[in-house]
């Protein structure tokens, strides 16, 4: 990972209505060190946040110009410290119309990648923390947090400026609960969705259950496995799922026939590349249900195995129980009848 480019600003809206307090950083080209560590733990959190929404800039350059800004810099007609002063006006512009508090960091990176390069947009928030200062007088302090990212959007430079330009190149973080910060956020990047995750999603799980019923009984469990296996992996990354790559992880022998079965049962975008939520995905190996003091989770190869339910009766008989639950119970038992 290198750093190209980096640079970050302070903001601060307390008194809606009023102008909003900025303190602007200076530009660091190839900062290496901290800033390195500190960007790796962004993109971790990056990578690992779930329900990730993904799409385009807006056409909307006089709402949101960040396009047309980047891609100046991008093409050498602009510096960075130009394309970042532009940026954080219109951020400060933002939050002077803001009607909620609000306080963080913002923080913009030109990374280059060993085949590609990004852009990540970002908000850093602060945590409380507790310290002695020299006089050993206990002193409350700001500092950044490591263990949240709500707001941020990366942008695949060469997906989008490049030969032959995909049309989902921006990924978006936006969690809920991020209020008027957050939509102003979106406005600030631009950013328009263009994926039905949820569709994408079903898309994925009927075309992966419809190729295991075809295959060969011993083989199905095994399909849905590697299929959350890889669907897992590539969330991990902050890469979407390619139906190719896909289906040769299903079928090393047969690297094909999964994606031809699926072109011809599924509705598969045009990109050959689906963006299903790994954690509905996870559905394909593990059947689960809670709800009226109960909770139940078992994995799917274990129905008419293990586990047996009965339509007409509404009854689910488990046999070889877990030793640790079968010890819970017989403990259970045993205080009921002392």
């Amino acid at each position: 990972m290198a750093i190209k480019q980096l640079r970050t600003l302070f903001a601060s809206q307390y008194q809606p209505g009023q102008p909003a307090r900025v303190r602007p950083g200076e530009v660091l080209t190839e900062p290496g060190g901290d800033y390195e560590a500190l960007h790796k733990q962004m993109k971790r959190l990056f990578n690992s946040k779930p329900g990730k929404k993904y799409g385009r800039f807006s056409e909307d350059i006089g709402e949101s110009p960040f396009s047309s800004w980047l891609k100046e810099y991008r093409e050498d007609r602009q510096s960075f410290a130009s394309l970042t002063d532009r940026l954080f006006g219109q951020w400060q512009e933002l939050l002077n119309s803001a009607q909620e508090e609000f306080e963080g960091h913002l923080m913009i990176v030109h990374e280059a990648l060993a085949d590609a390069e990004v852009v990540y947009l970002c908000i850093l928030e602060n945590d409380s923390a507790m310290r002695f200062d020299a006089q050993q007088t206990l002193d409350a302090t700001d500092i950044l947090s490591l263990s949240r990212l709500n707001l941020a959007v990366r942008v695949e430079l060469d997906d989008w400026l490049g030969d032959h330009p995909g049309e989902n190149y921006l990924t978006l973080v936006h969690a809920r609960g991020s209020g008027e910060g957050g939509d102003l956020f979106i406005r600030l990047s631009g950013f328009t969705n263009q994926v039905d995750v949820e569709k994408e999603t079903l898309t994925f799980m009927d075309a992966v259950e419809a190729f295991a019923k075809s295959s060969e009984p011993e083989e199905a469990g095994k399909i849905r496995a590697r299929a959350y296996e890889f669907s897992k992996e590539q969330h991990a990354l902050g890469e979407p799922v390619a139906i190719e790559a896909l289906s040769g992880y299903l079928d090393e022998d047969q690297p094909q026939r999964f994606k031809e079965f699926a072109s011809e049962t599924a509705e598969l975008p045009e990109s050959g590349v689906l963006h299903p939520d790994h954690r509905k995905v996870k559905k394909l190996v593990r059947i689960a249900g809670s709800g009226g003091g109960m909770s139940v989770s078992f994995s799917s190869d274990l129905v008419n195995q293990a586990i047996y339910y009965d339509r007409d009766n509404d009854a689910l008989t488990i046999t070889r129980l877990p030793k640790a639950l079968r010890e819970q119970l017989q403990r259970y038992l045993e205080g009921r009848e002392e």
